[in-house]
């Protein structure tokens, strides 16, 4: 038992609770893939060097190469725009008079442009979004903004409309036959040329959830395949059982016949039926 608990801590971390019982435990495996990180995020704000060491210019020395990433903050800001990964850094600002002076605290922004892009997959214009340089670089060497949208994996996309629009076009290549449905020739050159990416719709429509909609998702499902009925229809289906069995029936009740209406008519002859003139009830 320690050993299962110790796993489930060490692929989800410190809200592995949430996983362990309630809906969070029905979430699928197809959601967990999509979260979890295939490797380190791309560096955007540093160069990393090379090698295991380098010679010191001032010692002449081996020292051992330390590639540190930089803490890179993503406000909320980001989530609803493709910046590429870049995002807020914090440090110091440089002092250029006495050294006793305290340090001041300083932040880099990224330059953002506004721009709107066309989606084959969609067929539809998305934007005006805020993007950085970066990610119109991104989408030169990627060809096309369809084909950075589903090449970029999420720790590099960092981004919740990244993930949604990544979800929506590969259900629309899920789903072939709402790929442009007017035009057959236009929806089989579309299909093949992102083929290779196409996943089985019930791993693409829980791509770019977070937890709180795959919460939200599982318990939809659950409604649907176990819907929730009033407990007096219940209890009125089991007195229409035993009256149908005691040969007893009820005021204007036909037991021997089935009707739709059966549940609803024993219902009234219970309950009564309720007036629709406000001064009479």
């Amino acid at each position: 038992m320690a050993s299962k608990t110790a796993s489930i801590v060490y692929r989800f971390g410190s809200k592995a609770h949430r996983y362990q019982q309630g809906y969070g435990a029905k979430i699928p495996e197809h959601w967990h893939k999509w979260r979890r990180w295939t490797k380190p995020p791309r560096p955007v704000h540093w160069i990393p060097e090379e090698g295991k060491y380098k010679i010191n210019p001032k010692t002449g020395e081996r020292d051992r190469i330390q590639n540190v990433p930089i803490y890179v903050k993503f406000p909320r800001e980001s989530q609803s725009a493709l910046w590429g990964g870049e995002g807020v850094i914090k440090g110091y600002r440089k002092k250029k008079d006495k050294k006793m002076k305290p340090k001041v605290g300083k932040e880099w922004k990224p330059q953002l442009f506004t721009k709107t892009f066309y989606s084959e997959i969609l067929d539809r214009n998305i934007g005006p979004i805020s993007v950085t340089r970066s990610t119109l670089d991104q989408i030169d060497d990627c060809f096309g903004f369809d084909f950075y949208i589903l090449k970029t994996p999420r720790e590099d996309l960092r981004s919740k409309l990244g993930e949604d629009l990544k979800r929506h076009m590969l259900l629309k290549l899920a789903r072939k036959d709402e790929l442009y449905p007017e035009d057959e020739e236009k929806r089989e050159k579309i299909y093949n040329r992102y083929k290779e990416f196409i996943v089985p719709e019930e791993e693409a429509e829980w791509i770019g959830l977070s937890y709180a909609e795959a919460i939200k998702k599982v318990k939809a499902q659950e409604a649907k395949d176990n819907p929730i009925r009033p407990l007096v229809d219940v209890y009125t289906e089991e007195l229409v059982v035993r009256l149908r069995e005691q040969g007893l029936e009820g005021p204007d009740i036909e037991l021997d016949e089935d009707s739709p209406s059966r549940v609803e008519s024993v219902r009234k002859w219970i309950f009564g039926k309720k007036s629709e003139d406000p001064e009479k009830s």
